[in-house]
């Protein structure tokens, strides 16, 4: 379809990563790989959690949740990619787009906001350890769970609305999924309103827990510089290591992705994208479970108890 050809579009075409045939069956075997990992990585976590008593804190409750969005996720995205590689088929219809954009922003915002609230248990664990089941109680732990999924639906609900609104001059995507920003590049009329809630609105739902995690990680730190030993500093910052690194992967490849113009998209974005939907989930269990003792023993239980 041309660029001036305002015939309404029905479907879009994802035509992958590469766009070349030979290049796509690779993408194709590493997609399919990576998405069986990711769900049973984050199953395990899941059932780890669920069967071991020990593990029923609050740390573990978000973790649970993490690990259930992130294969809600993946499997928003990559299981439609993998059906159109072996029906040979590009199609994806605009309903189907439009579903698609609702979640992938709905599960990415969420993980954003489990993070924070994991963050300020790391907090609450650290600064005031005897007050933290007082504090940490199962009522507000489920609040906290609770309203984040309410904030992150009518978020993903409002870009969805405003994009249906938009009329479409192409309906090729240069992407493995409905990602927003290449689906608000093929519209003809003018996504001021949509950029501008990209800007304000959705700044707002990316800054509010990416500050909330600023802010209890500074309190950590300087709670923890005033331990008397190195060993208690170790014990401390060792249980705050696997957050940390899942927050830095995350937020770096969504702050690349989407805290710019859609015009201004570009194949650095896309490999970006990649990251924080298909790799962050794939890696989030192995970097909670190799560097957690708690979350390894519940794991052999686990497999001991299948084992007998």
């Amino acid at each position: 379809m041309g660029r001036n050809n305002k015939t309404r579009v029905t479907e879009f075409l994802l035509v992958g990563l590469s766009g070349q045939p030979e290049q796509e069956e690779i993408l194709f075997g590493l997609f399919m790989w990576m998405y069986l990992v990711t769900i049973i990585g984050n199953f395990l976590i899941i059932l780890a959690i669920s069967c071991d008593s020990h593990l029923h804190t609050p740390m573990y409750f978000f973790l649970a949740n993490l690990s259930c969005v992130d294969i809600c996720f993946s499997s928003v995205t990559i299981p439609k990619m993998l059906v159109n590689h072996m029906l040979g088929s590009e199609s994806i219809s605009c309903v189907e787009c439009m579903i698609q954009i609702y979640f992938v922003t709905t599960f990415a915002n969420m993980d954003g906001f489990l993070l924070s609230v994991m963050a300020y248990d790391r907090y609450v664990a650290i600064y005031s350890p005897l007050h933290y089941s007082m504090i940490m109680r199962p009522k507000l732990c489920v609040f906290l769970v609770a309203i984040s999924w309410i904030i992150t639906n009518l978020h993903a609900l409002l870009h969805t609305l405003l994009m249906v609104q938009l009329t479409f001059c192409s309906n090729v995507v240069h992407h493995f999924f409905c990602d927003p920003y290449p689906i608000l590049k093929l519209s003809c009329t003018d996504t001021l309103i949509n950029d501008l809630m990209v800007f304000t609105v959705g700044g707002l739902i990316f800054l509010t827990p990416f500050t909330c995690i600023i802010v209890s990680y500074a309190y950590i730190f300087s709670n923890v510089l005033k331990l008397p030993s190195a060993h208690g500093i170790r014990k401390a910052l060792s249980t705050c290591g696997s957050h940390l690194t899942v927050v830095s992967l995350f937020y770096g490849a969504l702050l690349g992705v989407y805290m710019h113009p859609s015009s201004s998209y570009s194949v650095q974005d896309t490999v970006a994208t990649v990251i924080f939907t298909v790799v962050t989930p794939l890696v989030n269990p192995f970097i909670y479970s190799l560097r957690n003792r708690d979350i390894k023993g519940a794991l052999r239980k686990l497999i001991i108890r299948v084992q007998n």
